[in-house]
């Protein structure tokens, strides 16, 4: 039998669990919390924009970044959540493993997967279970794994 791992995640919290079996129930490995998530934007920065000329005349504006910080932070813990279970496949601590993630930070999470680590990846759902218990996960997911 394969062992599976399966990572619940959103942008404030994710655990990491293993199954040794695909009807086998969770078991947690790891605990993943993003408090920086949970910060108001304000908080987040404590600079304005800056600044710029425009390129004919005298005209000022202020400029925009590309990413807010509160979407640079989510982006920062998809990396580390996926880097995490990069680890876990170098060492061969699973043959396949499932994410079930809030939709938008499914996104990232894809985003953030290596074709190697894609390969594995058997199950995905998007729904936030994160706040569930351990046994309440295993209920919400397939049979089999």
């Amino acid at each position: 039998m394969s062992k599976i791992w399966v990572l619940s995640a959103n942008s404030g919290n994710a655990k990491l669990f293993s199954a040794d079996t695909p009807i086998g129930p969770l078991t947690e490995i790891e605990t993943f919390d993003n408090p920086e998530a949970r910060l108001k934007q304000s908080e987040l920065t404590t600079d304005r924009p800056g600044r710029s000329y425009e390129s004919h005349g005298d005209a000022r504006h202020s400029m925009e970044v590309e990413v807010s910080p509160h979407e640079h932070e989510q982006i920062r813990f998809a990396k580390l959540l996926m880097d995490r279970i990069e680890q876990g496949r170098l060492k061969n601590k699973f043959d396949r493993f499932v994410i079930v993630a809030a939709p938008a930070f499914l996104g990232l999470l894809r985003t953030n997967l290596n074709p190697t680590l894609s390969k594995l990846l058997s199950l995905e759902i998007d729904k936030d279970y994160t706040a569930l218990k351990t046994d309440e996960l295993r209920t919400r997911l397939p049979e089999r794994l």
